[in-house]
C-alpha cells in the first residue's frame, strides 16, 4: 500500500505502528516505489512545507530516526518528529538545526554529532537498548551512511570512518566521495540513496556507475545481503529508504 503524508499534519502526528512502514520522499523515483510495493510493503511517501531547505524538505532522515535497522525480523523502531521539536528554530531550517534526528542507529551503536542529537531521540535509544555512543563531527551521520548490519557500514566521509574504527567490532567500507545527485546541491551522500529492507540493502539508482561499486557490492553480498539497485536512472539521494 502507498500513501502520500505530510509532515506534522494530523495523520502524521496519529500514525499507527510506524515502525512497520517504509518511508521515502515522495521525490523518490517511481521505479523504486513500484519495487517496494510489489514487496506487499507499507509505503508512506512523505513531504514537508516550510520547515526544511527545499533540496531536502522531503527527506526521511531529516524528520524520523530508525533505532536498529530493517532486518528480515523486522527489529526497528521509527522514532518521528514532533511539531515542537522545530518550534524554537528559524524556517527553513539550516545546519545544526536540521540535524536533530539525523543519527545512525544500529542495535550495538549509536553514532551523530552528539552535541546536536534531539534529547528526546537519545533517550528513546538508551531506553531500547544498551548502545555505544559514537561522536563525530558529520551532522548528516545518516545521509552519509549506509547501515548494512549492526556492525557494518558504508560511507564516504573520513571523519565518520575514523570515530568509527575506534570500536573495534565495527566495519566501516570508506568509499570515494561523490557520485550521487542531489537537486540543487552539488552532490549528495551514499546513505542518503539507500536503505536496508529485509535481506536487501537497495540502492535509488545506478550504483554501478559509481566507482567502488564492486567494492560495495562485495561488502553487502559477504555479510549475507542481496545488492539491488536501478540501473535506469543515476544514484540519487532521496533522504534514505527509511
Amino acid at each position: 500500500m502507498i500513501k502520500k503524508v505530510k509532515v506534522f499534519s494530523k495523520e502524521w502526528n496519529e500514525m499507527v505502528d510506524p515502525d512497520s512502514k517504509i518511508f521515502l520522499s515522495v521525490d523518490a523515483d517511481r521505479r523504486l516505489v513500484e519495487y517496494l510495493d510489489s514487496k506487499d510493503l507499507d509505503v508512506i511517501l512523505m513531504y514537508s512545507e516550510g520547515i526544511m531547505e527545499k533540496g531536502v524538505s522531503n527527506h526521511p532522515d531529516m524528520f524520523l530516526c530508525r533505532i536498529g535497522y530493517n532486518d528480515i525480523n523486522g527489529n526497528a523502531i521509527i522514532y518521528k518528529a514532533e511539531p515542537g521539536d522545530f518550534m524554537n528554530v528559524e524556517k527553513p531550517c539550516k545546519y545544526p538545526d536540521d540535524v536533530m534526528f539525523n543519527a545512525v542507529c544500529t542495535s550495538e551503536y549509536f553514532i551523530h554529532n552528539l552535541n546536536y542529537t534531539d534529547p528526546g531521540l537519545l533517550e528513546r535509544v538508551r531506553g531500547v537498548w544498551t548502545v555505544d555512543m559514537i561522536g563525530c563531527r558529520q551532522g548528516y551521520t545518516k545521509c552519509s551512511t549506509v547501515v548494512v548490519d549492526s556492525r557494518s557500514l558504508i560511507t564516504a566521509d573520513q571523519g565518520i570512518a575514523a570515530a568509527c574504527s575506534k570500536a573495534e567490532d565495527l566495519d566501516v567500507l570508506l568509499v570515494q566521495e561523490g557520485h550521487v545527485a542531489l537537486e540543487g546541491y552539488d552532490t549528495g551522500f551514499i546513505g542518503g540513496a539507500s536503505g536496508r529492507v529485509g535481506d536487501e540493502i537497495i540502492f535509488n539508482g545506478d550504483l554501478s556507475a559509481h566507482p567502488d561499486f564492486q567494492k560495495i557490492k562485495d561488502f553487502i553480498e559477504e555479510r549475507g545481503l542481496e545488492c539491488k539497485w536501478f540501473p535506469e536512472y543515476p544514484l540519487t539521494d532521496i533522504g534514505t529508504i527509511m
